[in-house]
């Protein structure tokens, strides 16, 4: 494999504090040994390959997860847990623009369909993920944010067919939302859960249904042989008629070497609490167990948990150094009394960094690959992963079928991934952007 970050990043170091691995166990598994085939090959054992394999099995495809360490190790087992609107970044008036205004409406009603994916699976089987929040909410940083919050209840109505609620800086309160902002903006749509829980629960389902799941089985080469596709590991090989490429922010340039400078891997670090008492809430005025996010282009997110713990994320450190990371976490604890200063006091024994996953052109992909007929991906969920990134495996599973989906699959969804500049040394623009997001942000 060829990565574009140090072997750190892809290391236990930078996962080493995260909470989630103390709130529910998860089995291991066996490694892929000797000769085997499958109908398909899915290599990534996160949300996207989990919900592609628990689709495929139940439709009566053999499906076999390649993980290069274990289910949720990745991004799917690291992140905030916010199952939300979400996946690209492209505004309505690019959207429009490029693919038309149809395609637009119809790449919004994917965004709510991926999240009523990800509910539907969690209500049919009954699966306790700590879910809370009626929705989301965004605060105004600044109170030109607030006033630009006014002007999007017409993008909500028209693009998701809901009203959001204002909530005027006077009232934040009695909302329970205390924290030094200038109003906010409540969308009814999405919640937060447990990754863990939830990502482990797929994989239980989707073995039951007849999946294979292999743990520590990273793919490392990828070839079309005699109208099959043999993919190699350590230890092993696997021959398959369809391969699924789902390893996001965990990519590598060469597996396909079409993905090579065609996604960007960028961090982001986050810290918990331990429970605060209900003084400790009292004293900062911050009761409310809303998924929240702020208005800055660098934002933070953040959410009180059911028991109580905060979780705070900040965007992260643009090397992958034990000393980067160390410089990134000492930030989000900075910003986190920043904007919390009752809770200084408070320690915070959980901290954690992952990647999340960019694209040049802003929007995920989902679909077969350019020129390797057989071969599909999906990936650059853009922060938003529970949901796009579960969404677009369940997409995948029928298009490897050869199935018409029976969900939203909008144009901006299929457009192959463009190229970053710079190629493998695309990261060095990321200091410039930030810079620039740092500014506008004032």
């Amino acid at each position: 494999m060829r990565r574009i970050y140090p072997d750190y990043a892809y290391s236990e170091a930078p996962r080493a504090g995260c909470w989630w691995d103390e709130t529910c166990s998860a089995p291991d598994r066996a490694t892929q040994q000797d000769d085997e085939r499958s109908d398909v090959v899915i290599i990534g054992g996160g949300f996207t390959g989990l919900n592609a394999a628990l689709h495929l099995a139940e439709a009566g495809v053999q499906a076999t997860v390649l993980e290069a360490e274990r289910v949720g190790f990745g991004a799917s087992g690291r992140n905030g847990g916010f199952c939300c609107l979400g996946g690209g970044m492209l505004e309505d008036a690019a959207l429009d623009q490029k693919f038309g205004r149809d395609a637009r409406l119809a790449w919004r009603q994917a965004e709510m369909a991926a999240i009523q994916h990800v509910e539907g699976f969690i209500a049919s089987r009954g699966i306790d993920v700590d879910r809370h929040s009626k929705g989301e909410t965004q605060l105004a940083h600044r109170p030109r944010d607030f006033e630009e919050m006014h002007g999007q209840l017409e993008y909500y109505a028209e693009n998701y067919g809901v009203t959001p609620r204002l909530i005027e800086k006077a009232d934040l309160g009695t909302e329970g939302l205390n924290a030094g902002f200038e109003g906010a903006l409540n969308v009814p749509l999405g919640f937060g859960l447990n990754p863990r829980k939830y990502v482990t629960a797929l994989a239980e389902a989707a073995e039951k249904a007849g999946a294979t799941i292999y743990h520590r089985s990273p793919a490392t080469s990828v070839a079309r042989t005699g109208g099959a596709f043999e993919i190699t590991t350590p230890t092993g090989r696997m021959r398959a008629e369809k391969v699924i490429i789902a390893t996001n922010g965990y990519s590598s340039e060469d597996l396909p070497s079409w993905l090579a400078a065609r996604y960007m891997p960028t961090q982001s670090s986050v810290i918990v609490t331990r429970p605060l008492s209900e003084a400790e809430l009292t004293a900062q005025g911050w009761t409310s167990r809303q998924a929240c996010y702020d208005s800055r282009r660098l934002l933070h997110y953040f959410r009180l948990m059911p028991d109580n713990r905060m979780l705070f994320g900040v965007r992260g450190g643009l090397l992958s150094t034990p000393s980067s990371e160390a410089r990134a976490l000492r930030r989000a604890r900075a910003d986190f009394e920043r904007m919390f200063p009752a809770w200084r006091h408070v320690e915070t024994p959980y901290s954690w960094s992952g990647m999340v996953c960019i694209a040049r052109n802003r929007m995920p992909f989902v679909g077969e690959v350019p020129e390797q007929k057989g071969m599909f991906a999906g990936l650059c969920y853009h922060g938003n992963g529970v949901a796009m990134g579960s969404y677009s495996g369940a997409l995948l599973a029928e298009l490897v079928q050869e199935k018409a989906p029976s969900r939203p699959y909008p144009r901006p969804m299929s457009a192959p991934l463009a190229r970053f500049e710079l190629g493998r040394f695309r990261r060095a623009v990321m200091p410039f952007a930030y810079a620039g997001f740092a500014l506008s942000d004032r």
